[in-house]
């Protein structure tokens, strides 16, 4: 049988699983613990996607290992489109460029179908720090050098990954001081045992209106209307971007009209407005776009925190 033959066939047998796609219930595999954030995104999303697609979409939580065991077993599954794996930058950039042998690369081993969220980072500092604005709080920083520390929520967690690249952008430089979580390292900028940090928004707008922290910035390179007259970091520092993400991946080989399929599917539930309330609950907006839109945008975020991570000096283990 020739390889002309073969290869007709398979485009023949693509296409028909293609018409009849879906035929059956979806899963989505969220490599995050239940009641996470990325997971609670993931079921806003993933109720109305169903609904779109005509067939249930149910989530399967396979968490553990920032995400390597999740994102790597909807790597391996049939490439059919019954299986579908929630993206988050955490588990798809950041937790492989963390080994050394990485399980999986986020642009190769994947077929992108589209991103449906962004969260974005918000700048706060204690009360007890003078400055009132990115601007000052970079000369203050570069004007009492070494006595300036930066919670985060543990190495080569997100928040210390925005505040290495703040730095770097900006040219200053403060003590990175880890913690067990976001929480922790919020609560020690509050109690004055740190002094600013660039952490998801869900976790700091409360204490950011209650005047306990106060806020300087966000990470998107755009005012945000969830974040009101809060600038962009970027209108200090130019270019900075470094915002949360979550988006939806097929193993690699899912036939580009399931695809196609999937992501029609998704642009339909991010136009729903109870999914845009929900998502805005979960400080995040709706971020969407073409798969190949979503396949470049995961190429660039894997370049960058390539960077970022050699620039703060994180070896992979």
């Amino acid at each position: 049988m020739s390889k002309i033959f073969l290869s007709f066939l398979a485009i023949v047998s693509a296409s028909a699983l293609a018409q009849d796609y879906p035929a059956r219930a979806v899963k989505l595999l969220v490599p995050n613990a239940p009641g996470s954030s990325i997971d609670t995104m993931s079921r806003i999303v993933s109720a109305r996607l169903g609904d779109a697609l005509g067939q249930s979409v149910f989530v399967e939580n396979r968490d553990g290992a920032g995400g390597l065991i999740g994102v790597e077993a909807g790597k391996n599954a049939k490439p059919d489109g019954y299986t579908l794996i929630c993206a988050s930058n955490g588990s798809m950039i950041i937790a492989p460029l963390l080994k050394k042998s990485p399980p999986y690369d986020a642009v190769a081993d994947f077929a992108a179908v589209g991103s449906f969220a962004v969260t974005p980072n918000v700048l706060i500092v204690n009360p007890e720090v003078p400055a009132k604005s990115v601007k000052e709080l970079i000369d203050y920083a570069k004007a009492n050098a070494g006595k300036l520390n930066m919670a985060t929520a543990g190495v080569g967690s997100q928040s210390h990954l925005s505040g290495v690249l703040l730095m770097t952008m900006a040219g200053f430089d403060s003590l990175a001081v880890p913690h067990k979580g976001g929480g922790p390292s919020v609560n020690s900028v509050v109690a004055g045992q740190t002094h600013w940090t660039i952490t998801p928004a869900p976790a700091v707008m409360s204490f950011v209106k209650n005047g306990r922290v106060r806020a300087l910035g966000q990470s998107l390179p755009r005012r945000s209307a969830m974040l009101g007259d809060l600038p962009p970091v970027a209108d200090t520092v130019p270019g900075y971007d470094y915002s949360g993400w979550a988006g939806l991946v097929a193993p690699k080989d899912t036939p580009k009209a399931v695809i196609d399929r999937v992501n029609a599917a998704l642009a339909k539930t991010l136009a729903l407005a109870e999914v845009k309330d929900g998502l805005a609950k979960q400080g995040a907006e709706v971020f969407e776009g073409s798969p190949e839109d979503f396949r470049k945008f995961l190429a660039q975020d894997q370049a960058s925190t390539a960077r970022v991570i050699k620039a703060a000096n994180l070896q992979p283990d």
